[in-house]
């Protein structure tokens, strides 16, 4: 297992404050991993975590606001690749455990196998607009725990993986290392050491998901853990006062397990004709009402429209494509491409491919559909409808075979992806050939 993992490292990532390249470990497995499965199984046996291990150097992350606002940074903790490696052991043996005792509960999408931000939107998003589409008026209130890696409480966090009987060395390791976590900041040489944080570490997720598991006990309105947004029909008074219920429980619950809310990041995105635009309260605070919020990354306005989103991050491409033209030199498909498929795959990004296949040398006069073909791509169309095929899978096959119960209250008509199948089987390129839609595949061969 030990092997497996060293040759699975990720060369690009940082080494932390081991000094110790992942590529180093990589290169070297053949030679290195006897001395590091000896580590690891003591390690393992005792529940001890070597000192080294318990540092970690601290890089702030952009998250949203204001960035002149150091309180809309993230910390996130750069850790040793030793301690990264013992970790992902951890973190299978109480993966395992999780799934084979359904430890975590059908709502939480984030950081689960099989799932992931989209099928959270899609899950939520697949309900809300049904009852939009049933004109139904419908309010989404959005909130945000404060500093949530960083503040929860160790202490129920090792009650609650006790209750669920975690394996004993497993559960001594991870209480281990809870305990003596220092992180520094370093800038210029000089160090500082104080607080903690679990972002950026690998069992971060995993245990934060554990403590957040009982979450969503009593709430009445469809629930999003993973961005703690939440919403319902909202045209009877009855509605308005469940969704206000779910507010206190929701509020009682983060006073009762140490949490606190980012309450000016916390808003209400009103739905529907005929909105009565309720206003709810978050423990003695009102909150605001917005006509757009970002949900994991996308822009969700008071229509459900995307074009706010696309305009964005169409924006965003077109920045990065002039910074591309302007700073790179080569003009050689080998540094263009790899470069261009940074670009995100939404339909405002047309223009932007047909610009970007256009600065490949020979290129410049050859159609559209030439373009593509000389540099293996295919056009955003197919690439979208591939994706969304792939997300659809995922989300009948995978997701639901995890889950133990479907993620969506209707089952898709089969008749309806037959129809969509078809379309994927050539390209629209100049000549039909066949496209292969297996999920390594990048090019139309």
């Amino acid at each position: 297992m030990v092997s497996d993992l060293l040759h699975h490292l990720d060369t690009h990532k940082s080494m932390g404050p081991g000094r110790i390249h992942p590529r180093v470990l990589r290169e070297l497995v053949e030679v290195l991993t006897k001395l590091p499965s000896i580590l690891y199984q003591q390690s393992w046996l005792t529940g001890e975590v070597p000192v080294d291990w318990r540092l970690a150097s601290v890089m702030p992350t952009y998250k949203k606001g204001q960035k002149e606002d150091l309180g809309n940074d993230r910390p996130v903790s750069l850790t040793s690749v030793p301690r990264k490696v013992m970790e992902q052991i951890i973190l299978s043996a109480t993966t395992r455990h999780v799934q084979d005792n359904q430890g975590i509960r059908a709502r939480q999408h984030g950081f689960m196998k099989g799932r992931s931000c989209l099928t959270n939107l899609m899950s939520f998003y697949d309900k809300v607009t049904r009852l939009a589409d049933e004109g139904k008026a419908v309010d989404v209130v959005y909130l945000d725990f404060s500093k949530a890696f960083d503040t929860f409480s160790h202490s129920i966090l090792l009650e609650e993986l006790a209750a669920q009987g975690l394996d004993r060395h497993a559960f001594h390791w991870v209480k281990h290392r809870l305990d003596g976590w220092a992180q520094r900041v370093v800038v210029k040489g000089v160090q500082s050491v104080g607080g903690r944080s679990q972002a950026g570490s690998v069992l971060g997720p995993v245990l934060f998901n554990t403590f957040i598991n009982d979450l969503d006990e009593g709430i009445e309105c469809t629930l999003t853990k993973q961005h703690q947004s939440g919403g319902r029909s909202v045209d009877l008074l009855n509605g308005r006062k469940a969704l206000q219920r779910d507010r206190d429980r929701l509020h009682r619950w983060a006073g009762a397990n140490c949490m606190r809310f980012n309450k000016a990041q916390c808003q209400v995105l009103h739905l529907g004709h005929n909105n009565p635009m309720q206003r709810y309260r978050l423990g003695e605070e009102w909150l605001e009402s917005c006509l757009a919020e970002k949900d994991l990354g996308v822009l969700v306005d008071s229509r459900l429209n995307m074009s706010q989103q696309c305009v964005q991050v169409a924006k965003e491409a077109n920045g990065i494509l002039a910074y591309i033209r302007n700073s790179v030199a080569s003009r050689t498909r080998a540094v263009i491409v790899p470069l261009y498929l940074a670009l995100r795959d939404i339909e405002g990004l047309e223009r932007v491919q047909r610009r970007a296949t256009k600065l490949g040398k020979g290129l410049e006069h050859k159609a559209d559909g030439e373009q593509l073909r000389e540099l293996g791509l295919f056009s955003l169309e197919k690439r979208r409808l591939r994706g969304d095929l792939i997300a659809l899978y995922s989300c009948l096959k995978g997701g639901c075979r995890e889950a133990k119960q479907p993620q969506f209250p209707q089952p898709l008509p089969i008749s309806l992806v037959l129809q969509t199948l078809p379309q994927l089987r050539y390209s629209s390129l100049d000549t039909l050939q066949p496209l292969n839609v297996s999920l390594g595949v990048r090019g139309p061969n």
